[in-house]
């Protein structure tokens, strides 16, 4: 399927909630390649918005960089003003933080993302895009059940009141590599300042993407949507301690460590972590369709959905709905070690 993104994006106004962060930088990065009028970039966070500006100096005429909250809704309405499309990269996405502070979790991943939805209404937005997480299924946690949320709550918003002037859709990520807080720096982290890697269980598998795989997602995600879709790339899957072997072999020798002084110690998995991860859930096979690159999940049947929103499946190959299927780690077969070190690689991670 060919997109033409310079085509889609020319002259338009673009704001990312959260657009400091590794997603939403990435975001920025890619979209500057396109003609877009410009790109607001709001967070909370002062220093990262200044370092934001300072990693895109050269870009300044089209960057405007928005200090603001998302749980205040007349900042958000503030920011959306002649907004063309909006990328919610904004989230409280650590899970132990959000097991120990839940309502804050929950101020920001749904109350401040329904403040996003309703700015973006009123501010006659063409399209929005949620970005969510492989932990929204079957969640069994606070982050993954405020993810699971904010994915029901845009897909409801969007069917449920008629919003003909705005598009609304969702992506569903696995685990990111290389991203702000996430397991490779953890890694490289404790390899520099200890002489172990800790490892929740040897069992544990997550399906993984980079970070411009992630932003590839989401602009393909937005010129696709038609409204009400959750738009999933299909990813490999690794073993997180044949992760940590590769990245012990590759990266201790860099800093001057012998990686057979670097012990892995095992220490249990936190409160709640699953061993496995699933990207579609069974109840939603009946309205999956598969495209080469990844999959798109249409509302659910109890919704009376206008064909418009299901545009799209004429292009794919709809799943049929079967109990022995699933589209999660426990099935697939992981990548080889081999494999993870060219990737990583590759992809400039270790």
């Amino acid at each position: 399927m060919s997109l033409n993104y310079t085509e889609f994006f020319k002259d338009k106004t673009i704001l990312i909630p959260g657009g400091t962060g590794s997603i939403g930088s990435e975001t920025v990065k890619q979209l500057l390649t396109y003609d877009v009028k410009a790109i607001r970039i709001l967070s909370n966070s002062e220093n990262e918005l200044w370092e934001t500006q300072q990693k895109f100096i050269k870009y300044d005429e089209k960057l405007r960089f928005l200090l603001g909250d998302i749980r205040n809704y007349d900042r958000v309405k503030r920011a959306m003003t002649g907004v063309d499309y909006v990328f919610n990269a904004a989230a409280i996405k650590h899970v132990p933080l959000s097991e120990y502070n839940p309502m804050e979790a929950v101020r920001v991943n749904i109350l401040g993302l329904e403040n996003i939805i309703q700015a973006a209404a009123n501010s006659n937005v063409k399209k929005l895009i949620q970005i969510s997480t492989d932990k929204s299924i079957n969640p069994s946690t606070v982050m993954g059940a405020t993810k699971m949320i904010g994915e029901r709550l845009s897909i409801s918003r969007q069917l449920t009141i008629g919003m003909d002037k705005m598009i609304i859709s969702c992506v569903r990520f696995g685990n990111v590599l290389g991203s702000r807080g996430s397991i490779i720096p953890l890694i490289k982290d404790q390899i520099s300042k200890r002489m172990y890697v800790t490892l929740t269980h040897e069992a544990m598998k997550r399906f993984f993407m980079t970070i411009p795989q992630a932003v590839g997602l989401i602009l393909k995600a937005i010129t696709l949507s038609r409204g009400g879709e959750i738009f999933v790339l299909k990813m490999p899957i690794l073993v997180i301690k044949d992760l940590i072997e590769v990245i012990i072999e590759e990266y201790a020798p860099r800093i001057g460590k012998n990686p057979q002084d670097i012990e892995i110690k095992i220490i249990g998995p936190r409160a709640h972590e699953k061993f496995d991860e699933e990207l579609i859930a069974l109840q939603e096979f009946s309205v999956c369709y598969e495209m080469e690159d990844m999959y798109i999940i249409y509302p659910s049947p109890i919704f009376s959905v206008d064909p418009k929103y299901t545009v799209l499946n004429t292009n794919g190959t709809k799943i049929i709905k079967d109990e022995n299927f699933k589209y999660s780690t426990e099935c697939g077969e992981p990548v080889s070690k081999e494999y993870l070190k060219k990737y990583l690689i590759e992809n400039n991670l270790i």
